[in-house]
């Protein structure tokens, strides 16, 4: 299976838990069971693809926690019914697949395979994305804008215009900025709020 021979799962609920070992026992995948993202965090895994309940807390909690750290794992979501937007939230935090509860043993065992493939090519990217979501946190909703303006290669003049604030006021946001964000000038800044999909800040307006 490309490798993939440990499962780690990440639920609360033990039913859930004990079902999907189930599944899977007697395969040649090992699964290694956790409850929860707080108990997953403290004995973090050094290998394998992380299947998550979704629980709108969860795959948060543990893909900021592999912004801060770098040790990066696949995650694989699922929900019992989960609509569109459930499934696209999960998608842009970090998730590479989802899955409906109940899983099929099939279902999941394809997914696994091809987590596999997809994570070699999308973990480096999806990490980046991580890391730099993780320090647009830090910012204000004005550094945000004003990110966004510069991004779109406006003045310190025009921002203000745009912003109704001084010039010397975006300075002092623009300074917050590149301090919160940890970059050393304003092109860093660009890329990190490109890497974190901030809206606005296509390659083309960054250029």
């Amino acid at each position: 299976m490309s490798g993939i021979t440990k499962l780690v799962l990440v639920d609360t609920d033990y039913r859930r838990r004990a079902a999907v070992s189930h599944d899977l026992a007697g395969s040649e995948i090992h699964v290694e069971p956790f409850d929860g993202a707080e108990d997953l965090i403290a004995h973090w895994p050094s290998n394998g693809v992380l299947l998550i309940h979704d629980d709108g807390v969860a795959l948060n909690l543990v893909v900021a926690y592999m912004a801060r750290t770098g040790n990066w794992l696949p995650c694989i979501c699922y929900a019992e019914q989960p609509d569109p937007r459930q499934v696209a939230m999960a998608v842009l935090t970090g998730a590479i697949d989802y899955l409906p509860w109940p899983l099929g043993r099939d279902e999941l065992r394809h997914a696994l395979l091809d987590a596999g493939d997809r994570a070699r090519l999308m973990s480096t990217g999806k990490l980046r994305e991580a890391v730099a979501r993780s320090r647009l946190e830090r910012l204000t909703r004005r550094e945000r804008e004003v990110l966004e303006a510069v991004a779109c290669g406006l003045s310190n003049r025009k921002i203000g215009e745009t912003l109704a604030i001084s010039p010397r006021t975006v300075e002092i946001h623009r300074a917050n900025m590149l301090a919160k964000l940890g970059a050393n000038h304003t092109a860093e800044a660009i890329r990190i709020a490109i890497e974190a999909s901030l809206p606005g800040t296509t390659p083309a307006l960054a250029a």
